[in-house]
Order: C-alpha cells, then structure tokens, then sequence
C-alpha cells in the first residue's frame, strides 16, 4: 500500500491535474465569475457556471497552476479571505437557481500573511462552515491533492465528500504539524505517514463518503470523476426533499470526532 509520504510525491507531480483542467474535461460552457463584492478578486479561488452532463451547476476550486508564474498568480493554491468570500457568494447564487454545487479541494492550506489575517481570514472559513452547512442545495466536494486544515474544510462541508486515491485530507500540513511537533519542517514525510491522512484512512473513520481511482494516467482520472460526480448527483437528486438532506449533511458532520475509550469503553465528542 502507498503510505503517505509517497503520496505527497505524487500529488506534487507538476503533470498531475490542477484546477482548471478538470473544469475543463468535466464541464461545458464553464463561465468564470470573480470577485467578492467586498474587496477584490482572489485568483486562488476559481468559481464559476457550467453545465455536467446538461446539467447546470456551480462549480468551485482552489486552484493551483502548472508553472512559476501560474502559481505565483495563484498564491500557490492558499486563499485570501476575498477568494472564500467569492466562494460563499457563488454558493448562495446557486442556492437561488437550484444549482447543485461542486468543490475541487487542493491546497496546503489558507494563506495565513498579515493581510489576508487583517481583512478576516478566520472569520471567512467560519462563515463558509457556517453557512455551507444550511445550503439548500446539494454540495459535492472532492479533494484532489492537498487538503489542509480549514483552508480545505470551507470548501469540503458537503453532502458527499470524495477523495482521489492519492489525495491527502488533514487537520494540519504534514510540514506543519513537523515544524510544531518537533520543530523539525523536514521530517514532513514522517508526520505524514502518522497523520492517518490518506483516502483509505479517512474512508474507514466515515469521514468521506467515496475514493475515486487514479488509474493509470489523466485520462482515467477525469473519466472515475465524472462517473464519480454523476452517481452522487443521482443519490442527492433521490433525496425526498431540501429538508431531509439537510438534515442529514447536518448529522453527518455531527458524528465526525466521536471517539472509544479501548479500556474504558466510553464514548464521548
């Protein structure tokens, strides 16, 4: 089995997918909409209208580029509090037209500069939280590289959260959690295999509903995505009303933190 420091190296292969080729496999007629009607346009953050399979959605990712310069543009996948505030504003347009919405997670975690701080990052991921969480309309969120802590959490309170099988889903980075742990940023790979970050490690705690394999190349991956987002499209168009979905999505983050006692056989949150 791949541990996952391995799957770091992997979802840090520049030929891997990034952000704007998977709304570009899977959608059509995509139109990107930006800015956050409050400061300014945040590039990290790419959220727009489409349509998957005929269908019309919203879609949003946290976007990571292929080059330097791409990447620079992007902050390097890391949010400013502008890029979540876009987001929330694009969910709630798809909540007035009954789009369902799609996530691409992929990041290392919200950027944490003065400024973003300064303009309210902390409060931008909790209002996410907060109000994704009562979003009348189904969410779907898939994490395809990275990740990290709340940075990825404000895009991930979903109906169905997915992981590819090479994705990483933690509380902190891997470089994080080595750098205050043993104050060591280069025992990463160490941290990470201790983590218990991986899809396999994340579907048997119940805290993703699916893994979506790789395969062999690209290809395959856009290809399980879409079958992927098209059967969980289906199970929350069965649901018999908003009420009833919510309430579920609402349960389901509830039991995420339930732990056992081994010795004292107690449960507790």
């Amino acid at each position: 089995m791949t541990t996952a420091s391995e799957k770091m190296r992997i979802i840090h292969d520049p030929k891997r997918p990034v952000a704007d080729e998977y709304i570009a496999e899977l959608f059509d007629d995509f139109i990107e909409l930006h800015g956050d009607r409050f400061y300014a346009e945040d590039h990290a953050v790419c959220a727009g209208i489409a349509t998957f399979c005929g269908t019309p959605v919203t879609v949003i990712a946290l976007r990571k580029g292929k080059t330097t310069e791409e990447n620079l543009a992007a902050n390097f996948g890391m949010a400013h509090p502008e890029g979540y505030r876009k987001a929330l504003r694009l969910a709630h347009q798809a909540e007035k037209f009954g789009r369902p919405v799609i996530c691409f997670v992929d990041t290392p975690g919200a950027f944490c500069g003065v400024g973003a701080e300064e303009r309210g990052q902390g409060e931008a991921i909790a209002r996410c939280l907060y109000e994704f969480i009562e979003l009348r309309t189904p969410v779907i969120s898939i994490v395809t590289g990275e990740g990290g802590s709340g940075g990825a959490l404000a895009l991930a309170v979903a109906d169905r959260v997915l992981m590819l099988e090479n994705a990483l889903y933690s509380v902190i980075s891997p470089r994080g959690c080595a750098s205050i742990l043993w104050k060591d940023p280069t025992r990463e790979a160490e941290a990470a295999d201790t983590l218990k970050i991986t899809a396999d490690d994340l579907y048997a705690f119940g805290m993703i509903e699916g893994i979506v394999p790789e395969g062999a190349s690209n290809t395959h991956i856009y290809r399980n995505l879409k079958r992927a987002i098209g059967e969980m499209l289906t199970e929350l168009g069965a649901e018999p009303d908003m009420d009833t979905m919510l309430q579920k999505r609402y349960e389901k983050f509830r039991k995420i933190g339930v732990f056992r006692n081994m010795n004292q056989e107690t449960e507790g949150v």
